[in-house]
């Protein structure tokens, strides 16, 4: 009797299950990204009378946190994540398999995928019980699709990163690199109040195009014309930048 090989999607499904036990296996980590876009809206959104009663800038401003959200478990959980596995025993392993990378670059996007989502939940209970924050349901739906979307280039991001460094660089880098992508890009304050050199230089981000979408796609605000072309070539090159450091990677552990 001849076995039967599992099927792609069975392979993804496999990956996506093994690697999502693994990422909450370590609850704090998986807590600290979703709490921290909450405080900051608690703390620094909340507190403004004129920004948290006013229904547009209320959006506005849990839009961008929300965004920052989903970048920031994006790139930890992928670049210290990935980092931290490849210093695994059981992870040349794995690497091993027949199965080839593929399902494993699928898991790891599908469970950041989950990741981003989790983190939605205590940022939307603050917005909903402490500000004027809200839009109609179809218009929800569009922004929860549109930080799906958004969310893919940064997963690459962390996965290129994280088979590019070790864990202790992987953690000082991912934080040199999202903070400022963060300011720049207008999810900590609204892009009309910068000045016209650092408007120019944001829309070239891809936070800002993230951003911009996510607001469109809400209602609150039309996205700039650049903002999908934009999104697109950073997810090209944040892809090629995973494929590169994942093939560097294997030629130095398996050759």
């Amino acid at each position: 009797m001849t076995a039967t090989a599992p099927g792609a999607l069975r392979l993804v499904a496999v990956h996506t299950k093994f690697q999502l036990l693994e990422t909450i296996r370590i609850p704090a980590a998986v807590i600290g990204n979703a709490v921290f876009p909450a405080l900051a809206l608690f703390f620094f959104v909340v507190p403004q009378a004129e920004v948290a009663g006013n229904r547009l800038w209320a959006t506005m401003s849990v839009a961008g946190l929300a965004f920052f959200s989903v970048c920031s478990a994006s790139m930890f959980t992928h670049g210290l994540g990935v980092a931290e596995d490849r210093e695994s025993p059981f992870d040349p392993f794995v690497r091993a398999l027949p199965a080839g990378p593929v399902p494993r670059f699928v898991g790891r996007i599908l469970v950041g995928l989950v990741m981003a989502l989790f983190g939605m939940v205590p940022l939307l209970l603050v917005a909903a019980f402490f500000t004027s924050a809200g839009v109609p349901a179809p218009r929800l739906l569009a922004g929860v699709g549109m930080l799906l979307v958004g969310a893919v280039p940064f997963i690459l991001l962390g996965i290129g990163l994280g088979y590019a460094l070790t864990a202790k660089a992987a953690i000082a880098i991912v934080q040199v690199i999202l903070f400022p992508l963060a300011f720049a890009g207008g999810l900590f304050m609204p892009p009309s109040l910068f000045p016209a050199w650092m408007d120019t230089v944001s829309l070239a981000t891809p936070t800002r195009a993230g951003r911009d979408l996510l607001v469109d796609a809400l209602g609150v605000e039309q996205a700039h014309g650049s903002s999908w072309f934009v999104l697109l070539g950073w997810t090209v090159v944040f892809a090629a930048l995973a494929v590169w450091a994942y093939r560097r990677d294997e030629g130095r552990r398996f050759r």
